[in-house]
Order: structure tokens, then C-alpha cells, then sequence
């Protein structure tokens, strides 16, 4: 369900294992189309659209969670197969509700308050504010994603500002000073037999993720530890297939950020760095096959996004300048170029930290990325 470039690869690494895929695209042109053995039109938030979309299926698996949860549920109750459920994909659909669940289970998360919204709301924003420290997060409880429907504010009358623009429950959270951002990948099979990746250090700008660095820069009892919380989180998810956990670090505690139920940019580095990949892995669980052993093949792993530059040129233009780096290994998705637009990504393996993650960095530029201001470059990268 959705065709963008996680049902590629997903596709990709089914079509390795003698399965076919069929996508529910909204658009003909989406990423996943063009490697899918069957594609149906149709959107996730009609009814019948999806009910005609799991009669063509034995099992239904999802590519993002922008669904209608009342619709899962009762094709589920039907007798539909879909991984996750509804009650694990409203983790991810659900910012509130994933802050009450995690919160309940004594999972460590940012200090926070559920807002509902009415003209009371300014005030209790206010009050988290003077009680947590200026400025303050405020996130949509549910549509929002890669930094979308994501604010800081600085006071009450900049709150009650995009308050007024925004419909439904938000979720207020304190701003945490960040000395890294983390993510663990794990895949389950409903049996509820696991196996999770290493943990990795990623770096967001804007919200949306620009590099992952295997196993990164933190010391190894940060990365254990992020590792277990991971597998904590998915447990009480009760995840099926492919689940991703982004933490933060910040003085000195880990704390959970967001759950996404389904393959995520944070593990794109196994498609080149592990045994199995998360793609081959969310298709074993989702299918209720064995896992794969999710152990790193390499010391050291860098993978690097590309974006569409400022003229919007199609990076696989400019394949050739990316692939001349060595030990580049390009994956475009067959989206239309835009600017500021994911287009792709590149994963560099290798010993040496600072090699990989500068090859990585040169063969994005090389495929038109433009360098986030602020961005420490590896040296021998040109902007």
C-alpha cells in the first residue's frame, strides 16, 4: 500500500526471492511502479479502494503511514492480511497517542504535553513553556512528516499563532539540547521472533535526514543501550516486518523521539552494509519467513541522501560523475526532479570512518546535492 521508494526497494528485494509485488499507487508515476508486477490506482483513505487492493494480495504491507486506521481495522476484521495492524501503525499515524502508549510503558521520551485543540490551547503551551524553558516544540499529532508539521516557539502569542492554523489534537514538548540523533532498526514476524541492526548515528537538517554513519561517533555502551530501547519499543509496538525507532541523545539520556512502522531512510546503509537488508527483511516478516542475520559486513558504513539541486536537474544525468567515485553505490528512485526533493541516496563501505563518509558526501555532490548551510564536511569535499 503506496508506491514510493520504500515499496521499490521492498519490491526489488522480493523480486530476488521469486515474489511478486503489487503497489496501490496514488499516482501512475510513483517510484514503485516501474518494478511492480501489478499496480492499482486508488487512495488509502477510500474504503473500497483498498478493500479491491487486498483482494489482489495475500499479504498487505505499507510504504508510509498517511492511512485511514478505522479502514485497516475493519478489513482486518474481515479477514484481510495486513502487517502492522492498526494498533501498531497508530504509533506512527499518531504523535499523541505514541507519546501516552511509550510514555505508560516507562519508555524514556521527551518531557511533553497533550493539547487538545480550542481556545484554551495557547494558555496550556504557555504554562508547559514557563514550566519546561522557552522555546518549545510543537508538533501536529497527526500528518506531519520529514519536518512538516513541526514548530518551535518562543512564546505564547507565537503559539497561539499556528495554533489557529492547525486542526486537531498537538503534542507540546520541551527543546532538547542534541549532542547526536540515533536509530535503531528492527524486524519481527508475528510470531514475535526479532532481529534488530546496530544501531546508527544519523543527522537531520529541516527534519529530514541527510546522512547515517554506521556505527558513528558515539561510544559503544551509547550504542548498546540505544540498541536494547530500540527492541524495547518495538515490542510494545508489536511491530510486524520492518520497524524504525529514532532516538536522541542529549545529556547524557537516551530518549525516544519517533517510531515509523515500516523501512526507513535510517537503514538504507544495509541494502550494501549488512548480511540482509531491511527491505529483504520486511518482506521475510511480513511473510512470516526467517529472518536474516543483520550483522554489519563492513567495519564502517556511510550513506548519504541526494537531493535535487536549485535548477532541478535529474540526477541520473549525472550518473556517470557519481559512479566515477569509488565504492559509490547509487540508488536513484525514479522520482521526478525537484528542488529539495529526496531523489536518492549513496552508501559508501569500507575500514576507515572518514573515507567512506567523504566518498559518500563526494558522490552526492557529484549527483547535483546541494550542501545543507552548517554542514562539516568531510575534508577533500568540495560545496
Amino acid at each position: 500500500m503506496g508506491a514510493g521508494q520504500l515499496a521499490r526497494m521492498a519490491g526489488e528485494a522480493a523480486s530476488a526471492l521469486g515474489l511478486s509485488m503489487a503497489v496501490m499507487a496514488e499516482r501512475p508515476g510513483d517510484a514503485a511502479c516501474g518494478v511492480a508486477s501489478e499496480v492499482m490506482l486508488g487512495s488509502p483513505f477510500v474504503a473500497a479502494d483498498l478493500s479491491a487492493f487486498t483482494d489482489i494480495c495475500d499479504v498487505v504491507t505499507f510504504d508510509h503511514e498517511q492511512v485511514d486506521l478505522e479502514i485497516v481495522a475493519a478489513l482486518a476484521a474481515g479477514g484481510a492480511v495486513l502487517r502492522p495492524g492498526a494498533e501498531t501503525l497508530e504509533l506512527a499515524v499518531d504523535k499523541a497517542h505514541m507519546r501516552t502508549v511509550l510514555d505508560a510503558a516507562g519508555v524514556p521520551v521527551p518531557a511533553y504535553l497533550v493539547v487538545d485543540g480550542g481556545p484554551d490551547a495557547p494558555e496550556a503551551v504557555a504554562a508547559f513553556g514557563e514550566a519546561h524553558g522557552w522555546p518549545v516544540m510543537l508538533k501536529a499529532a497527526r500528518g506531519g512528516y520529514d519536518g512538516k508539521g513541526v514548530w518551535p516557539v518562543h512564546d505564547r502569542s507565537e503559539a497561539g499563532a499556528i495554533l489557529a492554523d492547525v486542526a486537531g489534537r498537538v503534542v507540546v514538548e520541551e527543546l532538547l539540547p542534541l549532542e547526536a540523533e540515533l536509530a535503531v532498526m528492527v524486524a519481527r514476524r508475528p510470531s514475535g521472533a526479532s532481529a534488530a541492526w546496530p544501531a546508527v548515528e544519523t543527522a537531520q537538517v529541516g527534519g529530514v535526514c541527510r546522512e547515517v554513519l554506521v556505527p558513528g561517533r558515539l561510544e559503544p555502551d551509547v550504542l548498546e543501550a540505544a540498541s536494547a530501547l530500540g527492541q524495547k519499543v518495538a515490542e510494545i509496538a508489536g511491530g510486524v516486518g520492518v520497524m524504525a525507532v529514532e532516538l536522541f541523545w542529549s545529556g547524557g539520556r537516551l530518549l525516544v523521539n519517533e517510531v515509523a512502522t515500516r523501512p526507513h531512510n535510517s537503514g538504507h546503509w544495509t541494502m550494501e552494509g549488512a548480511v540482509t537488508s531491511q527491505f529483504e527483511n520486511h518482506v521475510r516478516g511480513v511473510l512470516d519467513l526467517p529472518l536474516g542475520s543483520t550483522a554489519p559486513q563492513h567495519a564502517q558504513v556511510a550513506s548519504v541522501n541526494i537531493f535535487g539541486g536549485p535548477a532541478g536537474e535529474d540526477p541520473a544525468h549525472l550518473l556517470a560523475r557519481g559512479l566515477a567515485v569509488e565504492g559509490a553505490h547509487v540508488h536513484l528512485y525514479g522520482k521526478e526532479a525537484r528542488p529539495g526533493r529526496k531523489l536518492g541516496h549513496v552508501t559508501v563501505c569500507g575500514d576507515d570512518p572518514e573515507l567512506v563518509r567523504a566518498r559518500a558526501w563526494s558522490a552526492a555532490v557529484a549527483l547535483g546535492t546541494p550542501v545543507p548551510y552548517g554542514t562539516e564536511l568531510p575534508a577533500g569535499v568540495a560545496r
